[in-house]
């Protein structure tokens, strides 16, 4: 690592968090450990192994790529890719042990010529209309076609505003409705809920799975619960300007009246700092200090005052609350923050 620019990622914190969540909710059999896209950002192996240390019993990505990426190196625990999968792929799942969702006849009929070897969750649209059944018929002839060829292990939804408690008890109406011909309880795994409606909404009695994504990481407000920091994004001052009635960066967006200190930060857009983050705090020896001009393919400017020197520590993303903070700033959620950081900057365990 040759840029002193880096996400340091807690895994005894982000271990912490997997344990309390699954402690608070005891009463279903399966956990899904959600590590779609590199584990919303702190990727590697490593944390996919701190979440099943942490009980999880069950991976869930979203691409195949993802999976086979996990396979590498753990071969012992299920993995669900949730979203749609080319046919011509089927035969490495059935060989890498990936269970596949069917949301569709369509596609239902373009994978038929497979087998029992082949694990798959069928996925139930209750409203999101993104990806999923949203007839009754239609999913009676999936569920009689699946349960005849391939092995039928779970059925599901996705929950899409579980803070609106109408139209998540909508959702649920709608899933026990769509799939009322049959006995749930002769379904290996029925999962509904992912970490927000986990929280909000008790467990129904035929349902025995959910799915921990973003609650993991820290980054939900649960009561009772004091979540661990995972995810830290630092950098360093690498010079300081003076600046006196001009203007910084690219198209003079900031315009110095008077004199003041402009520290420049190795980190830009290309890193996945888009240039909204002016005007936003970031950290430098635990005070905050804000970002100012036109943020840089690789590098930003931060207005500073004579305590701060070249070789400072900048925590460009602190903590938790940190990060709510620039989820605020950007009008955007805690995912798309951390899930931002681009592949450019390297991830140290701890």
């Amino acid at each position: 690592m040759y840029r002193n620019t880096y996400v340091k990622v807690n895994l005894s914190n982000l271990k912490y968090n997997v344990e309390t969540l699954i402690n608070r909710y005891k009463d279903y059999k399966y956990y899904f450990g959600v590590v779609k896209a590199d584990s919303y950002g702190h990727y590697d192996n490593r944390v996919v192994k701190t979440i099943i240390n942490g009980g999880c019993n069950y991976l869930a990505v979203a691409t195949l790529d993802e999976a086979l990426t996990i396979r590498k190196e753990i071969n012992d625990i299920p993995i669900l890719c949730l979203g749609i999968i080319n046919p011509k792929s089927i035969p490495v799942c059935i060989e890498n042990n990936i269970t596949i969702t069917i949301s569709n006849i369509d596609y239902l009929k373009e994978i038929n010529e497979y087998n029992k070897n082949l694990k798959v969750h069928i996925k139930i649209n209750t409203g999101m209309n993104r990806l999923g059944v949203n007839k009754k018929d239609e999913f009676n002839e999936i569920y009689k076609t699946v349960k005849e060829k391939f092995y039928l292990e779970g059925i599901y939804t996705h929950i899409y505003n579980a803070t609106d408690e109408e139209d998540t008890l909508n959702q649920f109406k709608r899933f026990e409705e769509i799939t009322s011909n049959i006995n749930l309880n002769e379904v290996p795994i029925i999962h509904i809920s992912a970490s927000e409606a986990t929280e909000y909404y008790p467990k129904k009695d035929y349902v025995n799975g959910c799915r921990l994504g973003i609650a993991m990481y820290g980054l939900v407000d649960y009561q009772d619960i004091e979540f661990k920091s995972t995810f830290k994004l630092l950098s360093e001052v690498i010079q300081i300007n003076e600046v006196e009635n001009e203007t910084v960066g690219y198209n003079g967006a900031y315009k110095v009246e008077g004199k003041e200190r402009i520290a420049v930060i190795p980190i830009g857009y290309a890193d996945g700092i888009i240039r909204k983050n002016t005007g936003r705090d970031v950290y430098i020896n635990n005070k905050p200090y804000k970002i100012v001009g036109n943020i840089c393919m690789d590098m930003l400017f931060v207005k500073v005052d004579d305590s701060i020197k070249v070789g400072d520590k900048v925590e460009i993303i602190k903590d938790i609350d940190h990060i709510k903070e620039i989820a605020n700033h950007l009008d955007t959620i805690t995912y798309e923050v951390i899930c931002s950081i681009s592949k450019r900057v390297p991830r140290i365990y701890e």
